[in-house]
């Protein structure tokens, strides 16, 4: 009986470890996890974030409505880490790890936000009084993008989605 037991815990164990596996492989899922790294004036940056496709979809304003607070990507919420100091659009971000969200306008520069519980899914149970920084950033028509990307280059940060790109500035 204690063979017998043992055997049954052991099969068990096994399957849950299983399991757990094939949950936490982030790059099977319809969304797979991207992790992006640059440097700007010496920062070390990381985005670590879901990438969604468009599939025909109305990206701005309807499946990301306007005005209200988006992770931007999917599943949990977009990270961004910075190994010292920076400025974002003449603000100061102490050096840390972040979740960023941001908020689409149908006209006019997109807010963005920095808060500072970055392990969280979506914006769903986002704390507002977390947010360290809050700014606006400039958006620009590009030549459509199935995929959302994020790119560090030239001293800028950029999200691609859509038609759509939103950059802004670190230094």
């Amino acid at each position: 009986m204690k063979k017998l037991s043992l055997i049954l815990f052991s099969v068990f164990a096994l399957w849950g470890l299983n399991t757990q596996a094939q949950v936490e492989d982030k790059s099977k899922r319809p969304s797979p996890q991207v992790i992006v790294k640059g440097e700007i004036d010496g920062t070390n940056i990381t985005i670590d974030y879901s990438s969604p496709e468009a599939k025909g979809r109305t990206i701005y304003g309807e499946l990301v409505p306007y005005d209200k607070i988006w992770r931007a990507g999917a599943n949990e919420a977009t990270t961004i880490s910075f190994d010292k100091d920076v400025k974002i659009a003449g603000k100061k971000l102490k050096a840390g790890k972040y979740a960023f969200f941001v908020i689409p306008k149908e006209e006019g520069q997109w807010e963005i936000i920095f808060n500072s519980e970055a392990e969280q899914w979506g914006a769903y149970k986002r704390k507002p009084e977390l947010d360290v920084l809050k700014t606006t950033a400039a958006t620009f028509e590009i030549e459509a993008t199935e995929r959302l990307t994020y790119s560090i280059k030239a001293g800028m940060i950029h999200l691609d989605w859509s038609t759509t790109r939103l950059s802004f500035a670190v230094n």
